[in-house]
């Protein structure tokens, strides 16, 4: 794959399973380097040092980082690792780089074999503390932010830091009115399932885990990936996968249903439901295997497969006891469409009930493309790009007056699509520069005449928009021709090449994965670039993430911010004029909407959470601070059905009273884990809708500025941002 063609956001990967699957439970004592460890490692640390934008040699100095974060991917929160163990390590702090050259890859094997003996024993201790109970008259407190935390000094101090954080778990339990035996019965279940998950962790997670270590050692977006794991990678970039369409999860030994893919293979059986749980799996006229106890994606290794093959599943419904019958299945898998992350459109009116503006949205989780499908010719390859241009085509012939393109939360995909997509709204010229590893830079441009929108635009972004989102949101910002609402993005400006290491091995059979590589950075056309700094909106919302939390400025060894020359384009439009006019209707708008301010509300709340880094065991402390957000809550709720009724009879409409008063954002702590939450809640919560009160807002500042260009003929030549034509003015009679 040609490196122009993808560069990856911020998606995570999740460990890599081994290709065959087995019982769940692994011997620690097993744990030991697999036969081609050594060559991928080998093949990873050529391209590193070779090929990486920013190359940083294997040497002790990389051995001593790669040694820190490899610790801190085990043992981020310094709950089980002591000082001693972590000193008994320190004689790897110079010899890693000759266990990677020297093929002998025994030390991380060594350190996760502690590893898995201390989350044993830790785990095991936890369930004892559970069993005793505790006692909730004492003023102390449990600090739970142990990022910064020094290791404890031996088991004692850890002992009591374990018992501060299961007091405290089951002080939130009970604060929500859980009874001491269900309190007791959920937290000793939780840490035995946290112990049997790592557990069942193998060799290629360990192999995995550490030459991520290594790779985000030299920079943050460079990654391993196993084989399973570039497997998954790919499945989201081509939004399909081969299977039945359902999502599995894990409860307790069971390997249960969470969500059922609407259209799937299960979906249209009618015979698998949420909450039910596989048993058995089995081949076309083959045996059933017995999967109880197996590792998640073991399981689903066996689900998947080509499609117009047969799988075979032993169900056991959601209602059944454990020693209910199981239900015989025979599914034909299809190839299954993972639409929840294509680009979806809707329509938003917005207006002082006198002049009514039609807003089209639309919502765009990543950029995706289907390149084997592309490869192949088919006719239906899915790409954002084709898709954002059909949903374009429906919103203009239904007349709306104005487009928001919805970013939030995408952590990019590929680099063509940002380009591609790009070129829907401007007629031709560059939309980014790249910068390889040799200082060369190059220009990607849309070089396709005509446009699918011409009309007035908008681009929605917030915090986690990155990567893939930033280009886009640059590009027609340099140019002039859309608005940017929101919060300042990310700042990801590095570009990545997935790098089969089997293909340049030229080994058969997959058991090497890939490596994701940052060979370039990229620049806007107008010569910045987006790396630390991100895309700042023209008219800001409120920011959610403190950009010393969350964001590449947040990141100890991101590339710097820099800027080249800038490229030969013309651009559209200029909004200096015009946006100082929108932020102020904004302003005065937002500070009489009721529901803007309860999200700026839940917004301070979230923050001084955030900053919170130790809470009290003193239960009566604690029911205060519950107490008060409950009266909060309610006293919130009471104000929305209120302002619900007062719209509603306004409106002469009950039915938007349903909408108004909505479950307000502050919820109450449950204690729970999102796996410990019943599944019918969660997939009940999954489909809610509820009011957006951002995207609104956003909808309402782009007809305020069709409403001023329309208005005004002379700031719409000046601004000259879309294809809007002021209106002649009325005649008086």
């Amino acid at each position: 794959m040609n490196w122009r063609s993808l560069i990856l956001g911020l998606a995570l990967v999740l460990p890599a399973a081994p290709m065959t699957a087995v019982p769940a439970t692994v011997d620690p004592a097993s744990l030991k380097p697999a036969a081609g460890d050594a060559q991928a490692a080998m093949w990873a640390t050529r391209f590193l040092t070779r090929f990486h934008y920013k190359r940083v040699p294997l040497d002790d100095a990389m051995s001593g980082e790669i040694l820190r974060r490899y610790l801190e991917s085990l043992d981020g929160d310094k709950l089980f690792f002591t000082r001693g163990d972590v000193d008994g390590f320190q004689h790897f702090a110079t010899s890693l780089d000759e266990a990677i050259y020297d093929g002998e890859l025994d030390p991380p094997y060594a350190i996760f074999r502690t590893y898995v003996e201390r989350v044993d024993q830790r785990t095991r201790h936890a369930r004892a503390l559970v069993a005793k109970g505790f006692s909730f008259d004492v003023d102390e407190t449990w600090t739970s932010e142990r990022k910064d935390a020094a290791w404890a000094a031996d088991s004692a101090e850890l002992d009591e830091v374990w018992r501060k954080r299961v007091k405290n778990e089951w002080l939130r339990l009970k604060l929500n009115g859980k009874a001491e035996d269900e309190i007791r019965k959920t937290l000793d279940k939780r840490y035995r399932s946290y112990g049997q998950r790592v557990a069942e962790l193998d060799g290629e997670d360990v192999f995995q885990t550490f030459m991520n270590a290594y790779a985000t050692a030299i920079e943050p977006h460079t990654g391993y990936l196993g084989p399973r794991a570039a497997e998954n990678f790919n499945m989201q970039m081509r939004l399909s996968l081969e299977g039945i369409g359902a999502v599995l999860g894990k409860d307790d030994e069971h390997t249960v249903v969470r969500t059922i893919v609407k259209g799937g293979p299960a979906s249209k059986s009618g015979q698998i439901h949420v909450g039910d749980r596989i048993v058995g799996v089995g081949q076309a006229k083959g045996p059933v295997q017995d999967v109880i106890g197996w590792r998640i994606d073991d399981v689903v290794e066996l689900i998947r497969g080509p499609k117009g093959t047969t799988v075979l599943l032993d169900v056991l419904p959601k209602d059944a006891g454990s020693d209910g019958k199981p239900v015989h299945l025979s599914i034909v898998r299809e190839q299954v469409k993972l639409e929840e992350q294509a680009a979806k459109r809707s329509l938003i009116e917005v207006g002082d009930g006198t002049r009514m503006r039609r807003i089209g949205v639309i919502s765009l989780p990543t950029f995706y493309h289907d390149f084997e499908g592309h490869r192949r010719g088919d006719a239906d390859y899915r790409s954002s790009t084709r898709d954002v241009a059909r949903l374009l085509a429906e919103l203009k012939a239904e007349g709306v007056d104005g487009v928001v393109v919805d970013l939030r939360d995408n952590g990019g995909g590929s680099l063509t699509e940002a380009t591609d997509l790009t070129g829907l709204f401007i007629d031709r010229g560059p939309v980014v520069q790249v910068r390889d590893a040799q200082g060369r830079v190059s220009v990607e441009a849309d070089a396709q005449a005509g446009v699918a929108w011409d009309g007035p635009l908008a681009v929605l972004v917030n915090r986690s928009s990155a990567s893939a989102s930033e280009i886009f949101a640059a590009a027609l910002q340099d140019y002039g021709r859309a608005l940017i609402i929101g919060e300042t993005t990310y700042g990801k400006g590095t570009v990545q090449n997935l790098v089969d290491l089997d293909n340049v091995a030229q080994n058969d059979e997959p058991a090497f994965g890939q490596l994701k590589l940052t060979v370039a950075q990229f620049f806007r056309v107008n010569g910045g670039s987006t790396q630390n700094k991100g895309v700042v909106p023209d008219v800001a919302f409120p920011t959610t993430f403190d950009p010393a939390e969350w964001g590449e400025s947040a990141i100890d060894n991101a590339l710097p911010w820099t800027s080249i020359t800038a490229a030969d384009y013309a651009g559209q439009g200029n909004f200096n004029e015009l946006v100082p006019l929108l932020a102020a209707r904004h302003e005065q708008r937002v500070s009489r909407d009721q529901e803007f301010q309860y999200w700026v509300a839940d917004l301070d709340e979230y923050r001084k959470l955030r900053q919170q880094k130790s809470e009290s065991l003193l239960e009566s402390t604690r029911r205060q601070e519950r107490d008060a957000l409950e009266a909060k809550q309610k006293a919130r709720k009471a104000e929305r059905e209120a302002l619900a009724k007062a719209a509603a009879a306004a409106a002469g409409a009950a039915g938007k009273a349903a909408i108004a008063a909505d479950e307000p954002e502050l919820v109450l702590d449950d204690g729970l884990q999102a796996d410990e939450r019943p599944i019918e809640d969660e997939a009940a919560e999954d489909e809610a809708e509820r009011p957006d009160v951002l995207l609104t807002e956003s909808a309402r500042v782009l007809a305020d500025a069709i409403d001023l260009l329309q208005g005004d003929a002379q700031l719409a030549a000046r601004v000259k941002a879309f294809n809007v034509v002021a209106e002649a003015p009325k005649r008086i009679n």
